[in-house]
């Protein structure tokens, strides 16, 4: 029973000691009279426990909210199990987290816990970790082209995009639109994040028979992740994209936009102070998609301008961290046989053949999302303890 309530009393019983915020538009109490930004240095946590084994935990930034959730709650889950904790932040940038996770080696910790910020480009610095025998868990992004990588976990990510795109479907009644059209434009996520792809394939693969119907009408033409993509997931970055759409393919004053398909919350809050400031029409009326459910993004959900938003719960996903950490630090090879042990009171399937980084197939944990807006908001955040609201309605995150 402990264990089928940790993820909900650890998201019930943390302290709001974390810098909160998407992109540059939404910041909150640190705990420290310092907002989140996006020049952050690079932090270290070190802390000390009654256990002889230390965990290094490498994050990319505390520049985009659910960073912070996720370097929090492994920090919580391995410090309540009595490991020492090493936890970095590399402002998004690839050479210090290299640097930080060479730091974490050099320091002896005894397993890595990564969350990459270019999949690509750390195989040298984990080859070192393999020589010194640290095994190393991809966390949430998959690590590629290296065959140090011991375990990935994550949420499923074809079904994050899959859940946005079968959302946009139902609300348009796509299936029976008959002669109806309808205009839409895609915002994907960072192509140095091996997500990315996986998010806006699972949407796509969904409307795509209607855009080759012509149900969907994509005015700017552009529906190839590359095109579509945006660096580093920034909120300036998507506004500046969507402004440019809006004024090149919406702005005589009759053109609809009906759905901005979104990949992730930080593009959506720029979306949607584009079509604020850029657009004709209400950015009540155009159906915007999201993902992680930051703060200034449900309170948008709250105020009816984002239609919805795939929620991650990355609590759960620390648990399941927690547990697949102790036993590759206790010698054991997990597998499938993990899931049923641990007791989860979440959906967890294992995987061994999705994720290829190119040098092996990884076998990974992968959790289920989500899908929240405005008329589930508090039975899924609120009542499940990972939010609260404030006296105005809007959902504060509890951690």
């Amino acid at each position: 029973m402990k264990k089928k309530l940790l993820s909900f009393l650890l998201a019930t019983t943390m302290v709001a000691t974390l810098a909160t915020g998407c992109g540059e538009a939404a910041t909150a109490d640190t705990g420290a009279d310092e907002p989140a930004a996006t020049t952050e240095e690079t932090t270290e946590e070190t802390t000390t426990a009654s256990g002889d084994q230390t965990v290094g935990i490498a994050m990319p930034t505390q520049s985009l909210e659910r960073w912070n959730r996720d370097g929090s709650y492994l920090k919580e889950q391995f410090e309540s199990k009595g490991y020492a904790v090493e936890l970095t932040y590399s402002d998004n940038k690839i050479d210090q987290q290299v640097k930080d996770i060479e730091g974490l080696i050099a320091d002896d910790v005894d397993l890595l816990v990564i969350a990459a910020i270019d999949g690509e480009s750390l195989s040298q610095v984990l080859a070192d970790a393999k020589d010194a025998n640290i095994p190393v868990i991809s966390y949430d992004r998959l690590i590629m082209n290296t065959d140090a990588v011991s375990y990935y976990v994550s949420f499923d990510n074809y079904t994050v995009g899959k859940l946005q795109g079968e959302f946009v479907e139902k609300q348009l009644d796509l299936a029976n639109a008959g002669d109806k059209t309808y205009n839409i434009e895609f915002t994907a996520g960072d192509p140095a994040d091996n997500n990315a792809g996986f998010f806006f394939n699972g949407a796509y693969d969904v409307l795509k028979k209607y855009i080759d119907a012509g149900t969907l009408v994509v005015k700017s033409g552009q529906t190839d992740f590359d095109k579509v993509a945006t660096k580093n997931w920034a909120t300036d970055e998507a506004l500046k994209i969507m402004q440019n759409i809006l004024a090149s393919y919406y702005g005589d004053g009759k053109t609809k936009l009906d759905v901005a398909l979104c990949s992730n919350d930080s593009t959506a809050l720029g979306v949607t102070q584009a079509i604020e400031s850029d657009y004709w029409g209400d950015v009540k009326d155009v159906i915007i998609t999201g993902q992680d459910g930051d703060v200034a993004n449900l309170a948008n959900l709250v105020d009816g301008k984002q239609t919805m938003t795939v929620y991650k719960a990355v609590a759960n996903e620390a648990v399941a961290t927690l547990d697949l950490g102790i036993a590759l630090l206790n010698g054991e090879t997990p597998d499938e046989g993990l899931i049923s042990a641990a007791g989860w009171n979440f959906d967890c399937a294992y995987d061994t053949e999705s994720y290829d980084n190119n040098v092996a197939k990884i076998p990974s944990y992968l959790l289920v999302p989500t899908v929240v807006t405005k008329d589930n908001l508090e039975k899924e955040l609120v009542d499940t303890g990972y939010y609260t609201l404030d006296a105005n309605g809007y959902p504060q995150a509890t951690n």
